[in-house]
């Protein structure tokens, strides 16, 4: 049976790179994200059998009737991927104002916790489920003008390793490092050397496999795609 995969933050980067992956492996997937011409090319590339859908993860109240829906249709998925995300503007983090540092913890940090919320107990109920919840080498060190980030990604590997202990038995929850790859946020922060690093297409065709084949033996695992 074909896993049932929902992944936040579909539209672009990684988050689009594993659609294709998932699906060119067999799975289900129901991805949402907040660009709403990227989500009809979804659409339309891969028909009725998967699901896109235009939800924030900021906003609470869309998760959980997203959630609530796919629960209704589709049942528990196997595999919630945390991956949306955002970084802040290079700066020091007092240059950095409150309406960023609350978009960047509203998406980072709280839109996970909403995910988790709505999809766990259903997992925990089922006694089997996987969350993948994005980190990143700056969840696990730091550096200079990119701390509400670097705050945001050390929360997610709390918060993983706190939930871990949680679940009911069967259900896992790691953290994982995607590495570091040449994406638009990365570009944000590297300029053109990014180009030195994988594209999303080629980092998928390893990190795919290697999500798929995660279990209860790796709850609460900080991991990374090498």
């Amino acid at each position: 049976m074909s896993k049932r995969i929902v992944l936040t933050g579909c539209t672009k980067g990684l988050g689009r790179a594993m659609v294709h992956g998932f699906i060119k492996a067999g799975c289900r997937v129901t991805g949402i994200g907040r660009n709403a011409e990227s989500l009809r090319e979804l659409r339309d590339t891969f028909g009725a059998s998967h699901r896109f859908e235009q939800v924030d993860v900021g906003d609470e109240e869309a998760v959980r009737t997203f959630a609530d829906g796919v629960l209704e249709e589709d049942g528990c998925p196997d595999i919630l991927i945390n991956n949306a995300a955002i970084i802040n503007r290079n700066a020091p983090i007092w240059e950095i104002t409150d309406e960023e540092i609350g978009q960047i913890l509203a998406i980072n940090l709280k839109g996970v916790v909403s995910l988790m919320r709505a999809f766990l107990p259903p997992m925990n109920e089922a006694g089997r489920g996987l969350v993948v919840n994005f980190s990143s080498g700056w969840g696990r060190s730091a550096s200079s003008l990119v701390a509400p980030y670097c705050m945001t990604k050390w929360g997610i590997e709390g918060l993983s390793r706190a939930a871990a202990e949680e679940v009911s038995e069967g259900v896992s929850v790691v953290a994982l490092n995607p590495g570091i790859i040449d994406t638009d946020m990365l570009r944000s922060c590297f300029g053109e050397s990014a180009a030195a690093h994988d594209r999303p297409e080629a980092w998928a065709q390893r990190a795919v496999p290697m999500l798929l084949q995660l279990g209860p033996g790796d709850n609460g695992q900080s991991l990374t795609v090498v």
